[in-house]
């Protein structure tokens, strides 16, 4: 399959490339970057050099994605609706892995993103691209939005929770820290080496723009989110907190729940040890985890991951497998990098 990558120099277009060299039937033919257009990936990444010698990106117009039969897009929010109409109409399978398309109500836009959507029409022609929470919508799909990489980590610590009635809809709070490379590749004071460093901070309060995409994942249930951005280059890690709606709740109920919600999901790891970024560095999988504190009554969720790799590169492509009618597993790693 002829595949072409549209915000190809960001970080995350950058991993989906890494990813896709590996990918037995995904061939990377056009690489877009609209402000590095004209210079070579390798020159840009060098670690792609191998992989992609005198390969230069190209300007991101959606004329030159024409045809191709998956296209994947890595673009700050917004950048990717003006480019949809067009490429909806030639390209076989669009994957967004921006917030465009990831909501089917508009006005979730309006009040969230502070701006109305571009093309309001096209939301309903999109899945929501998380195997694990409902993969039902994926076979033959040709609109894909991927989740946030906050979302996916929240979801997947909370979601059999949730589903199953063991917690309350409301009072949950999570609290989530993702490393740099979350924020984008492109240069920024906070991102600066000498901020950065040895700082832990958080931002969003009350109002990022990831709250709804949980709460709607969680079927609506409320949720205060504080994200943190940690002195690390990518990872991440979710702390969720709910009360049960049974007073008499066990830490080992919470395990097996989480073992029966995800015991034939190849990318999601039950352990009963703490989760932790490093372990999932690299990979497409989830490590999560549940404890219940019998002295307070609250539960309490983990999940580690890859911002860039099931938070974004990973994800998509998983999802992309599954629209396409291949095995989701197929060319993404389960192993992390260690050490």
């Amino acid at each position: 399959m002829d595949v072409g990558v549209i915000g190809a120099s960001g970080y995350g277009g950058t991993e989906l490339l890494r990813l896709l060299t590996q990918h037995p039937t995904m061939h990377v033919r056009v690489v877009g970057a609209e402000s590095n257009a004209g210079g070579e990936v390798g020159a840009l990444t060098p670690s792609l050099l191998s992989s992609y010698p005198n390969v230069t990106f190209s300007e991101s117009k959606p004329e030159a994605f024409r045809g191709l039969d998956v296209c994947f897009l890595a673009l700050p929010h917004g950048a990717s609706q003006r480019l949809m109409p067009s490429l909806l109409a030639t390209v076989g399978l669009v994957v967004d892995l921006a917030a465009d398309f990831r909501f089917q109500n508009p006005e979730v836009y309006d009040t969230w993103y502070d701006e109305p959507h571009a093309h309001p029409e096209l939301l309903s022609r999109f899945v929501y691209g998380l195997p694990e929470m409902d993969r039902s919508e994926l076979p033959g799909a040709t609109a894909i939005a991927v989740p946030g990489c906050y979302p996916t980590a929240a979801t997947i610590a909370l979601h059999p929770f949730i589903e199953s009635g063991f917690i309350q809809r409301s009072g949950i709070i999570v609290d989530a820290a993702s490393g740099l490379s979350g924020a984008g590749r492109r240069p920024s004071d906070r991102l600066h080496f000498a901020h950065a460093h040895d700082d832990l901070t958080a931002y969003g309060l009350l109002d990022h723009r990831h709250t709804p995409e949980i709460e709607r994942n969680l079927h609506g249930a409320e949720v205060l989110f504080t994200p943190h951005l940690a002195p690390i280059s990518r990872g991440m890690l979710a702390t969720c907190y709910a009360k049960p709606s049974n007073e008499a709740s066990t830490t080992a109920q919470a395990m097996a729940l989480l073992h029966e919600a995800y015991s034939d999901e190849p990318f999601v790891v039950v352990t009963s040890e703490i989760p932790s970024t490093k372990a999932t560095l690299g990979s497409n999988s989830v490590h999560v985890t549940a404890r219940v504190d019998p002295r307070t009554g609250w539960l309490l969720a983990i999940a580690a991951l890859d911002n860039l790799g099931k938070g974004a590169a990973g994800a998509a492509i998983q999802a992309a497998n599954a629209a396409l009618g291949l095995p989701e597993t197929l060319g993404l790693p389960m192993a992390g990098l260690y050490p």
